[in-house]
Formats: structure tokens, sequence, C-alpha cells
């Protein structure tokens, strides 16, 4: 697929510091099983350093909001938010992202244009972007230099469950995998360290990987 999609990011965490994410659409390969018929969806993102922060000046910018954390634990607690509206013109959701629309809409594969973004591919991407920064963070706050790194989420949908076809198909993606490409000199040891703390306190990855409690609700208006 010929898409290309560029974000650039400014974490809350880095006053001086700036990550980009650049993502693209890649080819939708149809892997053809006995009974089942699975995309793959890949989402990139190359992380690149325009201005460094090192360890020290990220304690000193992080001290303060964990020291506050510490003595008031309610301050900590935060709601995010997403709204989308629905009209009477096609299928699709748009969505506000605070900067710009995002136009949601069916995959190919159920039914869609190929026009809209694909809920799917926007996990995929919300997961890639929320591993990079924790991936970058960690790596400041240890120490280990990255010149450069490359972020890829993969998630294997069965259509056959969204579109009621087999009540036996699961709705939703039956697997996920997360990889880091990194260059970098750190041994192995530090690298180890780097994906445990990674996977500890990516906030995407952590709610995908124990599912939080979650509600539904309809109302009239």
């Amino acid at each position: 697929m010929g898409d290309a999609h560029f974000f650039a990011c400014n974490s809350a965490n880095y006053q001086k510091y700036q990550i980009y994410f650049d993502f693209w659409m890649v080819r939708l390969d149809m892997l053809h099983g006995d009974t089942s018929v699975m995309f793959q969806y890949m989402r990139r993102t190359i992380i690149r350093e325009k201005r460094k922060m090192d360890a020290a000046e990220l304690r000193a910018t992080q001290a303060p909001i964990k020291e506050k954390y510490k003595t008031d634990p309610k301050a900590a607690l935060i709601t995010l938010k997403a709204k989308g509206s629905i009209d009477n013109e096609g299928i699709a959701c748009k969505v506000e992202t605070g900067r710009a629309l995002a136009v949601a809409g069916l995959h190919p594969a159920s039914g869609g244009s190929g026009l809209e973004l694909c809920s799917g591919d926007m996990l995929l991407e919300a997961l890639v972007a929320c591993a990079g920064v924790t991936l970058k963070s960690v790596a400041t706050a240890i120490e280990v230099p990255l010149k450069a790194g490359i972020v890829t989420a993969e998630g294997d949908l069965d259509f056959r469950g969204t579109l009621g076809v087999d009540k036996e198909a699961p709705v939703g993606f039956a697997e996920i995998r997360l990889r880091f490409d990194v260059d970098t000199p750190a041994p192995q040891d530090k690298l180890d360290l780097l994906l445990k703390l990674t996977e500890r306190y990516c906030v995407v990855y952590q709610t995908i990987k124990n599912g939080p409690k979650i509600s539904v609700t309809m109302r009239r208006v």
C-alpha cells in the first residue's frame, strides 16, 4: 500500500526533547490456512533524536513530579479521554485527536473503501508510539545510547469474527507481536534491562496485556 503517515510527537516529560514517529502502511499479506484467512498488519516507526537529554536532566525534570505523586497519590490519577462522532453519511467515525480529525472506517477486508483509517491499525500505531517513547525514556534514564531504532507491531486478525461469518472465530486480534530493532553499542545485559523496563512502564502495552476493567453504556440524545 502506498499511503504514508507522519506524526511529530512531543512527550510531556521531555521539555527539550522531541521524538519523531514515522508511520507507513506496509502491504497486507493474506495468509491462507486450512480454515481461516488471516491478515497481518504492520506498523513501523523510526526513532530519531533531535535534541539529546541525558539521564541527569531527565531525573531533574521528573523528580518534582514523582515527589508530588508520592505525597499526593490522587494527583497521579488522570482520566484520558477520546471522542468521536458518527453521522448518516457512510460507515465511519470521526475521531478528535487534538491536532487533527482522524476519520476511521471499515477495513477493505470487511467491505471498506480503504480511504479511511482502520481502527485496528490505529491500535497498533498507539502501541508503537507508546513503546517508542517509553524505550527512549528508559534508555535515557539507564544511559543506554541509542543511535537509531525501529519499533514494529504486528497483529493477526481473522475477519470472520467481526463479520459474523463464524461464531467460533475470535473478534479482535488473536496475537500481537512487538519488536524493537536498535542500533546501540550497549552490552547485552543492558539491552535485557532496557527491554524489561520498557515492557514494565509502557502504558499501552500493559493495557493490552492485562486487559483493564471496561464498561459500555448507551443513552439517547
